[in-house]
């Protein structure tokens, strides 16, 4: 189902970043758009940027109980974008500890496919669901571990969905390094400066904005004749 003003679209995790770029995207396209996070002042602080019509629910994506009855609020729509994380950091191995790993794998992949459990009964046939990936799980690096690992578990899980829930479309979009605050741990200067080394790195010779990786999730729900596939969106990282 193509994106358009009959379009219904839920973007979890769409009050910052990566998600809120997807919800001014899809709107921008005249898709009715509802966006949740867990927080209600990230909700109404979103909804204060997005166009009139957009709605906004505060959810916990940890809760299958919040999200059977959000689902069951929104009804019927057409395409879900799966963008909810926390914050991101470098753990070398040394620093691990499986609490640490459940809770970064938990609302990346864990709640992601409870979401997507609880989303079907209510998505259109012909509708999609976008999970968010990436670029560690084809190249990782120091101290990414678990990123890598957990990127590539969602490269795999899409892989098998886009079968079990076949006619509906699922796939994944996987960032290299983005401006967003999914990186706020990091003090500014040291933020910065990592932008920037990446950015000399790369051959697109910046690091992406959120509104670069928004594209590729409403192309996602957009082209009708793709699922199971991830798309890369880095920058040219897994070529540098």
């Amino acid at each position: 189902m193509n994106i358009n003003a009959t379009s219904r679209v839920v973007v979890l995790g769409g009050t910052s970043g990566i998600g809120l770029a997807v919800a001014q995207r899809a709107a921008a396209a005249g898709s009715a758009v509802t966006i949740a996070s867990r927080r209600a002042e990230s909700v109404h602080s979103a909804l204060e940027q997005l166009p009139a019509g957009v709605v906004g629910r505060a959810v916990d994506a940890a809760s299958s109980d919040g999200l059977a009855a959000f689902f069951d609020e929104v009804g019927e729509f057409d395409h879900l974008a799966y963008t909810a994380g926390e914050n991101l950091t470098g753990l070398p191995l040394t620093q691990y500890t499986v609490d640490q790993a459940r809770e970064f794998f938990g609302l990346r992949l864990f709640h992601a496919l409870d979401a997507i459990r609880l989303a079907v009964p209510h998505l259109s046939p012909n509708g999609s669901i976008t999970l968010t990936s990436g670029s560690a799980a084809f190249k990782g690096g120091l101290g990414w571990t678990l990123g890598a690992a957990v990127s590539g578990a969602v490269v795999s899980a899409v892989r098998s969905l886009a079968v079990e829930l076949a006619p509906i479309r699922v796939n994944a979009v996987a960032p290299g390094v983005v401006r967003s605050p999914l990186w706020s741990r990091m003090n500014e200067a040291d933020r910065e400066e990592m932008y920037a080394g990446l950015a000399a790195s790369l051959p697109a010779g910046r690091v992406a904005e959120p509104g670069d990786i928004a594209k590729a999730y409403v192309a996602l729900m957009d082209q009708e004749y793709v699922t199971g596939v991830v798309s890369v969106v880095d920058g040219g990282t897994l070529v540098a």
